[in-house]
């Protein structure tokens, strides 16, 4: 916790004495965009990657999927070289904001960087953690299903929805409460 550094939403740091982490433009274009995000996980776990350097999407197949992400998890394009050459950490929060411009991030909270790795969220620091360990399973599911199965579809969207809804919204039934 010492090496850690707190910044606000303009970047300046407000406690830790080292520099803030490079992605940290990344990570604030998103939050001032989204501002029902309240954490944000990046890794490079291994499936996960594969899928952002295959410039894959995750698509749902299984239930294990719909039980916490709503619909498919969506790749970004490249970067362009300009957007690389000049603010690159911010285009590629830039980047990640206009690809989930249609999609609420607690609903999908995923995303990955194409040639890069996944973002994750959360409403806050621990959720956004849970939801990364949760994609990297489903990740891994996800490409060892297609493995056995090339032909395979999406999981149908009567079955996903009711996964999806039965855990989460006002009308959610599954678990303890």
């Amino acid at each position: 916790i010492s090496d850690m550094v707190v910044v606000d939403l303009e970047g300046n740091i407000i406690e830790g004495n080292n520099r803030p982490s490079s992605d940290t433009p990344t990570h604030l274009e998103i939050y001032k965009s989204f501002p029902q995000i309240g954490g944000i996980t990046h890794t490079h776990s291994n499936y996960a990657t594969i899928f952002s350097q295959a410039c894959r999407t995750i698509k749902c197949i299984g239930t294990t999927h719909a039980d916490h992400f709503n619909g498919t998890i969506p790749v970004t394009r490249f970067l362009k070289k300009a957007e690389v050459e000049k603010d690159y950490e911010l285009n590629t929060g830039k980047l990640i904001v206009t690809t989930l411009k249609n999609i609420n991030p607690l609903n999908n909270p995923a995303i990955l960087v194409a040639g890069h790795a996944p973002f994750v969220f959360g409403k806050d620091a621990n959720e956004s953690v849970k939801n990364s360990l949760i994609l990297e399973r489903i990740a891994e599911m996800n490409l060892k299903s297609y493995q056995l199965n090339p032909k395979l579809k999406d999981l149908p969207k009567y079955i996903s929805d009711k996964h999806y809804k039965r855990k989460h919204g006002p009308d959610s039934y599954y678990g303890q409460k």
